[in-house]
């Protein structure tokens, strides 16, 4: 069946995004429809400017995906979160975004919809696991079934973790296949929740 899948991200560099891009790529190879979503800054602009690229980075992403709304959980059969490691956990950008859905939790609106994480680091062993893995208890409070990569895809034993797709800077070839491997996985463990919760196409 096939499924919604929403990919709510944030990306300050790209690296995320080009992420991001390959998981919804591998969603709609596997017959899902696809909603990619940029969170937004929490800090202004005097301080985006602190770092080189920033500001022009986020006036392009923004003007290309819309920011994630509680419509778009509602919609979606299935979410993938991705975020950049700061300081061992996901950006706050999208940490306020996922914390921002209790409008929906407790209404039981999340219960049985398939949820996965991905990121990027700058620097090997500079956060992936510990970053992916804090995304899951609050997807569990949430209601979330937890689809996790595990070892399926070829290249998954080369590139990223079982938890959940990543790369060290700007993702490789092999980076960008088991993020469509994520996708593609998702998309159809979604898919089969939503046909246990009685939904048709």
């Amino acid at each position: 069946m096939a499924a919604n899948i929403l990919v709510a991200f944030y990306s300050r560099g790209g690296s995320v995004e080009a992420l991001a891009k390959a998981i919804g790529e591998g969603a709609e190879a596997a017959g899902a429809r696809v909603r990619l979503r940029r969170a937004r800054e929490l800090v202004g602009p005097e301080v985006m400017a602190l770092a080189p690229g920033w500001t022009d980075n986020a006036a392009r992403m923004n003007a290309a995906y819309e920011a994630p709304t509680l419509a778009d959980a509602e919609w979606a059969d299935g979410i993938i979160l991705g975020a950049p490691t700061r300081f061992g956990s996901p950006a706050s950008e999208l940490r306020a975004y996922l914390e921002g859905l209790g409008a929906l939790w407790v209404q039981n609106k999340l219960n049985d919809k398939a949820g996965a994480a991905f990121t990027s680091t700058g620097t090997l062993h500079g956060g992936t696991e510990a970053t992916i893995l804090s995304f899951y208890p609050t997807l569990s409070h949430l209601g979330f079934v937890i689809v996790p990569n595990g070892y399926g895809a070829p290249l998954s034993r080369a590139a990223g973790t079982p938890y959940g797709s990543s790369s060290v800077g700007a993702p490789t070839e092999n980076d960008l296949e088991v993020a469509r491997h994520q996708g593609a996985r998702v998309a159809r463990v979604a898919g089969a929740l939503r046909a246990a919760r009685g939904l048709s196409d």
